[in-house]
């Protein structure tokens, strides 16, 4: 079995778990993971963030983003372009956010350009599962390979942070070259950290 195989295969069935839980699972979570990344180290130095809208059964942002603003972090949140990469505007309030297409929520402001993500100082990301070695297993749609990519290039150090379940957090994941490993992953349990 390739590893493409093995991913679509380990993907369909965190979404099976994920799509059992009930709206209160998740806000509960939500709420825990909130407390534990608003804790975290490279969130509090960061004057500059960049993160995203979680929707459907997702982790939960939402109560992290406006922890994040309140406190004067400059949030920059992504805004799907037509070929999945990602271009970023900032975050005004969850008044400023607006549907977009594939159910996404995403802000009002005027986007930046995709380069703009390399002005954050720590990097929040969606994900599926992370392994020991701080590798993430993401939907597959390359939209966050790409955003890494351009991290890479620009000589970005910001911090990798995945925001899971507690059951995300496996042994390992299918790995392919282009995969970087995130610094820690935010359940509702706690942080794990993987590489410094």
């Amino acid at each position: 079995m390739n590893e493409k195989t093995t991913k679509r295969g380990l993907r369909a069935e965190l979404l099976e778990v994920r799509a059992r839980l009930t709206a209160d699972d998740v806000e509960a979570s939500a709420r825990r993971i909130a407390v534990h990344a608003a804790g975290l180290g490279e969130l509090a130095r960061a004057r500059t963030v960049a993160a995203y809208v979680s929707v459907g059964r997702e982790p939960g942002t939402r109560a992290l983003l406006e922890t994040l603003r309140e406190r004067g972090t400059r949030v920059l949140l992504p805004v799907l372009l037509p070929d999945n990469d990602l271009d970023w505007a900032p975050y005004e309030g969850p008044e400023r956010l607006v549907r977009a297409g594939r159910g996404l929520l995403e802000p009002a402001a005027a986007p930046l350009g995709p380069e703009a993500v390399a002005e954050a100082e720590a990097v929040l990301l969606p994900g599926l599962a992370v392994d020991r070695r701080g590798l993430r297993l993401g939907r597959g749609g390359g939209s966050y390979d790409r955003v890494l990519a351009r991290l890479e290039a620009a000589g970005g150090t910001a911090p990798l942070v995945v925001l899971l379940y507690d059951t995300e957090v496996l042994e390992e994941v299918p790995a392919e070259p282009h995969d970087r490993p995130v610094r820690a992953a935010v359940t509702p349990s706690g942080v794990h950290r993987f590489t410094e």
